[in-house]
């Protein structure tokens, strides 16, 4: 299911996704990092990650991966890394297509590159675009890229597991552009512990076939379906909505006006909606901050309670202030007129001693 068209067919299509030119030039520093059989990806590879293995040579092994469909893609990818690490040498494999099982049902996925070493251990490389300045980068993209190659090394262990002498290394590689410039250079980034995250979150989800078993009979999502039918559908799947969805489903605009509309705290974040307890709606904590609605006794709704009356504090303060201020103004006013009044004598008294002359 393309959920992309299906955010369009809904009236919330995602008015997101990355520039062309970004594209352009994310494959162009690709391209440079991979020319010459990849000799300079292999080169950064062993500066970091050598090992005391022998440095490769412009021999390494380039299997090809090409075959029908990602199913076949995989299976390919699957011999092609059991032959290298058979053949105990340097082998560099351009974008692999890996399986892992997510809900019951297979995905694929597709890494810049993975490198098998003479001893059996496989690194998966990232190549982004984003610079490294001064050796660091953006924090949060390089959070994002061990993330994703988390779940690559996850994908990778299904087949080492099954493959003699194979090891996935938990480092991976990360390669950028050099601080402004177009030269590569990379840093080893350890995916332990996003790796423990996700295969942690992976036992987590609900099956597939669990989640169509309580479908109503009938329900589809094709695009061409009347719009009330296709809200209808997808209604039917209850909704996890956070705003950090924002940057990664195509479905998000569509569940946060729905989320928005029903007044749930998850709109708000997810650290809020766990701060609020049993709080499901902005309503209800409206209200139980007001004294409304909710236990006395629960901590969540007598923190809001002294919340609601700091504030009200607060606001009572700031208008004693600006009450303060315009009585203070309204003074000034006061004898600004009075010496007005004092000229105006003046004037007068000068009136009356020149009629006397």
């Amino acid at each position: 299911m393309d959920k992309g068209v299906l955010a369009t067919a809904l009236g919330s299509p995602a008015p997101f996704g990355q520039s062309q030119f970004a594209f352009m030039r994310g494959n162009a520093f690709e391209a440079k990092v991979k020319a010459d059989g990849g000799a300079e990806l292999l080169r950064l590879l062993y500066e970091r990650l050598g090992g005391g293995a022998p440095e490769p040579a412009g021999d390494a092994a380039a299997p090809d991966l090409s075959a029908a469909g990602p199913e076949g893609r995989a299976a390919r990818t699957a011999l092609a890394l059991r032959e290298a690490t058979a053949a105990g040498g340097w082998a560099l494999l351009d974008h692999p297509m890996l399986a892992l099982e997510v809900a019951g049902s297979p995905a694929y996925l597709e890494p810049d590159a993975v490198v098998v070493h003479p001893d059996g251990r496989w690194t998966v490389v990232e190549i982004k675009s984003f610079p490294m300045i001064d050796a660091s980068a953006d924090a949060s993209k390089v959070g994002a890229a061990a993330r994703q190659a988390a779940v690559y090394v996850l994908a990778l262990e299904r087949v080492a597991a099954v493959t003699e002498g194979a090891e996935v290394g938990h480092r991976v590689l990360l390669v950028c552009p050099k601080d402004f410039s177009n030269l590569p250079t990379a840093s080893v980034v350890d995916v332990r512990k996003q790796r423990a995250v996700t295969r942690r979150q992976l036992t987590r989800l609900t099956r597939i076939e669990d989640i169509a078993a309580e479908l109503p009979e009938g329900t589809t999502f094709d695009p061409a379906c009347a719009p009330d039918e296709l809200d209808a559908a997808v209604a039917a799947v209850p909704p996890a909505y956070a705003p950090e969805c924002l940057a990664a489903c195509e479905l998000a605009f569509h569940c946060r006006a729905k989320s928005r509309a029903e007044g749930a705290v998850e709109a708000l974040g997810r650290s809020v909606r766990g701060e609020l307890g049993g709080l499901t709606t902005v309503a209800g904590v409206l209200a139980a901050a007001a004294g409304k609605e909710g236990d006395p006794a629960d901590p969540t709704v007598a923190a809001l309670r002294r919340a609601a009356a700091l504030r009200a504090e607060a606001l009572e303060s700031a208008a004693a202030v600006r009450a303060g201020s315009i009585g203070d103004h309204a003074g000034s006013g006061d004898d600004g007129t009075g010496g007005a009044g004092g000229t105006g004598s003046a004037a007068g008294t000068a009136g009356t001693s020149e009629g006397r002359s």
